[in-house]
C-alpha cells in the first residue's frame, strides 16, 4: 500500500517547510550521487555522516544525528520516504506552524536514531552507520494518526491488479505501525532500521498528545469563554441532529475560524446553502444533496461579529469559513 495524498485541507497557507525538507533530501541525494560517481565509493561518505550508533551513544559525532536523516541510500529510498513527508507533513506545518515544525522534525528525528542506536548495539551492529529521513518521517506519521485520525488516505494498492483507494488513517497508520513491529520482532531487517520508525512514531504521537492537552500554554487561550478555552484546536462538535452522518469539527486561527465537515459521496459540485446567525451562534447548513440541513453551535470568540467569507468542497470534505475583526 502506497499512499498518494490525503484529503485534509490546509488553512494556514502553503507548507514552505515540508517542500523545503523535500528539496534538501533532493538535492543532498544528487550531491551524494555526483562525488561518489554514482554511488560506486559510498561507504566513506556514510560513515562519516551516517549515525553510527557506537559513535552516537559515545557522544561522539553527534553532527551526524542531523546529517544522517538527509541522506538516503537508493533513489528507492529516497521517493519513498519523499512521497510519505509529502502525503503527511504539509498538515501537521499546518497544525503547528512553520518554526515548531521544522524543529518537532529534527528532534522526531535524533529520537528515531537513539533508538535505532540502542537496539543496534544489543545486536552487534553498533558500527554500522544509519542514514535516511524514516525515523523522522515515522514522527510525522505518529503525530497526523492523533490530530487527523478520521482523514482518508487515497492509496494505491498493488496485488493481482492496480487499484486506488481511500483508507482512513485511523486504519491505514496503526496498519503500518504493527508491521514495523513484526519485522523487528522476528529480525527482518534487510538494512531497514524498524526500530528507528517505532521510537520516531511513539515520538510523534507523544508530541501530538502533548500538543493537544497543553498547547494553549505555549499558544495562549483562542477565545475567552473559559469553557471554549479548553477546546482543542481541532475539537469535534456535536451536531443537534440525531441521524447526522458528518462529523463537525472547528479549526480557529486568527482572524478565522474553519468549520470541517466530513460528507462522504458529496460531489464538489454540490449544492450548499449556509448562513450564520449572530444572535444565537448557530451555523445552518443545508446539503441539497443529501436532503438535509445541520445545525452547528459556533464559539463566540470575544462577543466577535462572525461572517461567512467562503464555502468549498473537495475530496468529500467541506470546510466553511467564518471570518471575525481582531
Amino acid at each position: 500500500m502506497f499512499p498518494i495524498h490525503d484529503d485534509t485541507p490546509r488553512t494556514n497557507g502553503r507548507p514552505y517547510v515540508n517542500y523545503g525538507l523535500i528539496a534538501i533530501n533532493i538535492i543532498i541525494f544528487i550531491y551524494e550521487a555526483i562525488i561518489t560517481s554514482y554511488f560506486s565509493n559510498i561507504g566513506n561518505l556514510f560513515s562519516n555522516y551516517g549515525a553510527v550508533p557506537n559513535l552516537i551513544l559515545s557522544g561522539q559525532n553527534l553532527v551526524s544525528l542531523f546529517s544522517s536523516m538527509f541522506m538516503h541510500g537508493s533513489i528507492a529510498h529516497l521517493l519513498g520516504n519523499m512521497f510519505f513527508l509529502y502525503v503527511f507533513g504539509d498538515n501537521l506545518e499546518d497544525r503547528f506552524g512553520h518554526y515548531k515544525y521544522l524543529m518537532l522534525y529534527l528532534l522526531w528525528g535524533i529520537i528515531a536514531s537513539f533508538a535505532h542506536s540502542i537496539y543496534a548495539i544489543s545486536t552487534g551492529s553498533g558500527d554500522v552507520p544509519a542514514i535516511g529521513a524514516s525515523g523522522a518521517i515515522s514522527g510525522v506519521l505518529g503525530a497526523y494518526l492523533i490530530f487527523f485520525p478520521h482523514a482518508k488516505i487515497h492509496t494505491i494498492i498493488f496485488a493481482f491488479f492496480i487499484t486506488t483507494v481511500r483508507i482512513p488513517a485511523l486504519a491505514y497508520i496503526p496498519f503500518w505501525f504493527i508491521m514495523q513491529l513484526i519485522f523487528a520482532l522476528i529480525g527482518q531487517s534487510g538494512g531497514v532500521a524498524y526500530l528507528a520508525h517505532i521510537g520516531g512514531f511513539l515520538a510523534g504521537v507523544g508530541t501530538a498528545y502533548f500538543w493537544k492537552f497543553f498547547s494553549h500554554i505555549f499558544n495562549g487561550p483562542s477565545v475567552v469563554n473559559s469553557k471554549i478555552d479548553k477546546m482543542s484546536q481541532y475539537q469535534p462538535l456535536k451536531n443537534d441532529l440525531p441521524d447526522t452522518d458528518v462529523s463537525p469539527e472547528i479549526i480557529i486561527g486568527n482572524g478565522f475560524m474553519d468549520i470541517i465537515i466530513q460528507a462522504r459521496g458529496i460531489h464538489m459540485d454540490a449544492n450548499i446553502q449556509t448562513e450564520f446567525d449572530n444572535s444565537t451562534n448557530i451555523l445552518s447548513v443545508q446539503i441539497s444533496e443529501f436532503n438535509k440541513t445541520y445545525s452547528i453551535p459556533i464559539p463566540n470568540i470575544n462577543n466577535s461579529v462572525l461572517k461567512i467569507s467562503s464555502v468549498s468542497v473537495l475530496n468529500g470534505v467541506i470546510k466553511i469559513r467564518l471570518e471575525y475583526e481582531q
